[in-house]
This record gives C-alpha cells, structure tokens and sequence, in this order.
C-alpha cells in the first residue's frame, strides 16, 4: 500500500510556488510508492496542477479568518479516509493545523506559534536566522531535527501548452515579436508596486525596441494596469483577463518579464524566464526568485526592507528612486 502524504498548503501564490522544493524532496524520498496531496485554497489550485509529483489537490472552502469549525470536522472525516501517515502545516496560523489534528494523521510536522503546539505531533521552532529564505523553511520540515537542510533545486512549474495556445487564439495574441510581459501588481500591498510612470516610461522603451508588450494580474491588478495600458498604444492589456493558471502558461511564452514581488514574479522564476524581479518594502533575502535567469532590482535605502502594505513614512522611495535606467539595463542583459 503506498504511503500517502498531505501538505497544508499556503494562502500566498507565491508562497505556495516555493513550497515546489519541498514536493521536489519528498519525490526524491526512497519509496517506490510514495503520494503527496494538498489541502490547498481554491486560487492557489493552478499552482500545484503544474507541479510534478502531486497525486490530488483538495479545495479548502474557508475563507480568511473563518474557522467553521463544523465544515473543518467534515473536510477531516473527508481526510481522514485517505489514511494519509504525515502531513507538512505550512502556513503558521492554529486553524491550519487543525484539520490534520481532526483527521487523526499519525505525523504532523510544522512551526510552533498561535498555541497550535497541541495539535502537532512535530513541532518544530522557528529558526529565522539560520534559516531566512522561505524556501529553506518550508523544505526543512522533511528533514529529521538536527540535519542540514540539502540545497535543492529551485522550484519548477509545468506550464500547459495547449492551455497557453487556446489562449493565445482565444484572445487574438502573436508570437512574431519577442514578448515582454510587465507585472504591474502585487497582492500585499502598493508598498510592493513599481510606479505606473516608471512600467511606461519602461514600456515605451520595450515597444521602441520591437517588443510585444503584455501587462499580466488578476482582477484586483487592473487598476494598477489602467494608467500604462492607456498611456501606451500597443500594449494589451490582460490584467483580468485570465485566470491564475492561463497567467502562468502566458508567461512561459515571455521573453523577458519584469515584475514587482507577487506570485507571478515567483511563477517566472520557476518557469525559467528572464526576470527582472523589483523589490523596494520586500526583501531578496527572505521571498528571493530562484531562478539563474533572474536578476533582482533594489535599491539600499536605510528604511527598506519594511514589511509593510503602504509607505509608512509617505514618501515611497525605495520603489520611486528604483530607475526605469536600472531595470532596463537589466532587462536587456537578459538571455535571449
């Protein structure tokens, strides 16, 4: 009988993009018959659909911050049929670990904090300065207490081709010019957002060079995406316009993208795209894309990293004095 596995996966897209090392590890355990299911939010879903190794993804119905705790007794029932032996809580908060408690899995590996020792049988402290990457973190919960955690390498994500080209008909898109897709967006926060004039004042120079220019998001990205679609004839605007996994198979078509820290920076990453990844209140140190095709755009200011969702001190520089120069230059060191 196969030993069958369940990570709690993150809330974050990128966060849950990185957590692909340690899916990565646990496929290189030595076991012929080895399974590894997600407990997963609904938009993260297309994330691990393009993972190699995941047997099933399950949809976790709650929202953010609700407990219901009836329906979490039901999904552990649920759960628990699958006779899962271990499971990784990645997230850090108690509700994320309750349903593997409810569902009795023998082997529960994850961070202590927020009380939820009680539920883990393997709760582990938190070593931030010895382990300050993500990544790092999430894929030293596979490895025994007191072992060094192996360098892996970086997270990889399998685009869908046929999904990709459906797509390119569906919405009248070419691939006679190179294509640079800006990702203008970043779900935590404007602190994490490029200016609007500096993606078009990188946008003109793209087009100027004979580019094919696509801005790319979710809903939540089209009003960041308005201001450059409107100032640039010729960019096409898809912020919107796909879901999160047709947004993954798009920029694997990129011939360059240059993206604020969000999910979609990590999803170039992992495609091994050329990025140009713009950090400012985030910090390269912690959420870094690991990807030898990417190159990192910051500024060392003494107020950044900050961590917060808007400018706490009101005049954004970090992401203001982060120069269209700079991030070009980049851009066209790029591998072609």
């Amino acid at each position: 009988m196969a030993e069958r596995i369940l990570i709690v996966a993150p809330s974050w897209v990128g966060d849950a993009i990185l957590s692909e090392s340690l899916v990565a590890m646990l496929r290189n355990e030595p076991l012929e018959d080895l399974l590894v299911d997600v407990l997963v939010p609904p938009w993260c879903a297309p994330v691990y659909e393009r993972m190699r190794g995941i047997a099933r993804i399950i949809e976790s119905p709650f929202r953010h911050g609700e407990l219901g705790l009836r329906a979490r007794r039901e999904l552990a029932r649920a759960i628990r049929a699958h006779q899962y032996t271990r499971c990784f809580v990645l997230p850090l908060s108690f509700k994320s670990a309750l349903i593997p408690w409810l569902a009795g899995i023998p082997r529960r590996v994850g961070y202590a904090g927020e009380g939820r020792r009680v539920l883990l049988t393997d709760a582990r402290r938190l070593e931030r300065k010895a382990l300050p990457r993500l990544v790092d973190r999430m894929v030293a919960l596979a490895v025994p207490k007191g072992h060094l955690v192996p360098t892996l390498p970086a997270p990889v994500l399998m685009p869908n081709a046929a999904n990709a080209a459906a797509t390119m008909r569906a919405l009248m898109l070419s691939t006679h010019r190179p294509i640079a897709i800006l990702c203008p967006g970043a779900e935590y926060g404007p602190a994490k957002r490029w200016p609007a004039e500096h993606f078009i004042a990188l946008g003109r120079r793209l087009l100027d060079e004979g580019h094919a220019v696509w801005l790319l998001g979710s809903p939540n990205d089209q009003a960041a995406a308005m201001p450059i679609a409107s100032a640039l004839a010729g960019v096409r605007d898809l912020t919107g316009r796909t879901d999160l996994g047709t947004a993954i198979d798009l920029l694997s078509l990129a011939a360059i993208v240059v993206s604020n820290d969000s999910g979609l920076m990590h999803a170039a990453a992992a495609l091994g795209r050329p990025l140009v990844a713009l950090f400012g209140s985030s910090s390269p140190a912690y959420t870094p894309p690991l990807s030898p095709l990417a190159q990192v755009a910051k500024i060392d200011i003494a107020c950044s990293p900050c961590f917060q969702r808007e400018c706490p001190l009101g005049h954004f520089n970090c992401m203001r004095e982060l120069s269209v120069d700079l991030v070009y230059n980049l851009a066209r060191q790029a591998p072609s």
